[in-house]
C-alpha cells in the first residue's frame, strides 16, 4: 500500500493503541495485537486490521448477494420481511452494542457479525438442508454454512485468491454455530446475539406472513423475555452484558437463556419445520445433479456453485 505522510496518518496506531489501553476490558482483543493473516500484508495506515476486516467483507460480492436470499420466507409477498442480507445487519448492529456496553473490540465483533453468513445458500435453512443431504448421499461429508463462510472468505472471493482476513474474524466466523465456541470473547457475543436476532425476527415475519398469530407464541416464554420483538431484543441483551460482566465470559443466565432456547424449539416446531420445502428440495437438487452428472463439476465445485446463488438466480436456473 503507498506511503502517504500526514499527521493524522502518522499517528494512527498510536492513538488507537492508547484509547484501547485505557478504554477496552483486559479480556478483549487489540486491533494491533491479531495473530495476523494467513498471507502476510502491509497494514492501512488509517484503519485498524480489524476496520479494514469489516470493508473487505462488505464490499465482497458474497455480501452484496445476502440481499437476494432467503431468510425464513422463500419470495414472499411483501416489501418488509427480512433477507439474509437484513438478518446480518441486524446481527452486527446488536453484537456492536453489545461489545460496546462490555468493553470488548466493537470493530473485531462488527466484522465477524457482517461475515458471518457469506456462505449460506439459497432458500434459508431449507436450502442448507437439502444441500446437506445431497452431499451426504453422494458420499460428501455434508454441508455447513458457517464453514462455508469460511471457504467463502478464504478461498473463493476474488477470483480465488479470498479476503485474507485476520485469524480472529476467521474463528469467529467459522464458530459462530456447531459444536466448538469462538476463542474471543468478541466471538461468542456474535454467536449469541446472531440467535437473538433470528428468534425475533423470524417471529415478526412469521406473523406478518399469517403462519403465526401473537396470541399462539408461548407465554411462559413471554412473560420472562417480553411480548414485542424490540422487549425480548432488550431483555436479552441486557441479561447477556450483565450476566456476561459477572462471569468474566459471554454468558446469558439460566432463566432468560432457558427462555430464549424453548422459543427457538417453538420456532423450529411450528415455523421452520412445518413449510413445506418440497419445491426447494427439489430445485436444489436439481442445480445440484445438472453441475455434477450433466456438467461435470466435481463435489467441492458444485457446492461453491450452488451455495453463491442467490435464490432468483436459483429459481431461474434452466437445465
Amino acid at each position: 500500500m503507498p506511503e502517504t505522510a500526514g499527521r493524522v496518518a502518522d499517528a494512527f496506531e498510536r492513538l488507537v493503541r492508547e484509547h484501547e489501553e485505557r478504554w477496552l476490558s483486559p479480556l478483549a482483543v487489540r486491533s494491533y495485537e491479531s495473530r495476523g493473516r494467513e498471507h502476510p500484508e502491509d497494514e492501512c495506515r488509517l484503519r485498524t486490521p480489524f476496520q479494514r476486516d469489516r470493508d473487505r467483507i462488505v464490499h465482497s460480492k458474497a455480501f452484496r448477494r445476502l440481499r437476494h436470499k432467503t431468510q425464513v420466507f422463500v419470495d414472499p409477498e411483501g416489501d418488509h420481511f427480512r433477507t439474509r442480507l437484513t438478518h446480518t445487519l441486524e446481527t452486527a448492529g446488536i453484537a456492536r452494542g453489545v461489545a460496546r456496553a462490555l468493553q470488548l473490540n466493537e470493530d473485531l465483533v462488527e466484522a465477524i457479525g457482517l461475515g458471518h453468513d457469506l456462505g449460506h445458500p439459497p432458500f434459508g435453512h431449507a436450502g442448507e438442508q437439502a444441500l446437506d443431504e445431497l452431499l451426504r448421499a453422494r458420499g460428501g461429508r455434508g454441508f455447513r454454512h458457517n464453514e462455508h463462510s469460511l471457504r467463502v472468505v478464504e478461498r473463493l472471493e476474488r477470483d480465488g485468491r479470498g479476503l485474507n482476513l485476520t485469524w480472529e474474524v476467521r474463528d469467529g466466523i467459522r464458530k459462530h454455530t456447531g459444536q466448538v465456541e469462538p476463542e474471543t470473547l468478541e466471538g461468542k457475543v456474535v454467536r449469541i446475539v446472531d440467535r437473538v436476532a433470528y428468534i425475533n425476527h423470524d417471529i415478526d415475519d412469521a406473523v406478518r406472513a399469517g403462519v403465526l398469530r401473537p396470541e399462539d407464541l408461548p407465554q411462559d416464554e413471554l412473560a420472562a423475555l417480553g411480548e414485542t420483538g424490540s422487549r425480548r431484543i432488550d431483555t436479552l441483551v441486557h441479561d447477556l452484558v450483565e450476566t456476561s460482566s459477572e462471569r468474566g465470559d459471554i454468558a446469558q443466565s439460566d432463566e432468560i437463556g432457558d427462555a430464549m432456547l424453548s422459543l427457538r424449539r417453538f420456532m423450529f416446531e411450528r415455523v421452520y419445520h412445518q413449510q413445506d420445502h418440497t419445491h426447494i428440495a427439489a430445485t436444489v437438487t436439481r442445480i445440484f445433479d445438472d453441475l455434477v452428472d450433466t456438467k461435470g463439476y466435481d463435489l467441492e465445485g458444485a457446492t461453491d456453485y450452488l451455495a453463491g446463488m442467490t435464490d432468483r438466480f436459483a429459481l431461474a436456473y434452466e437445465v
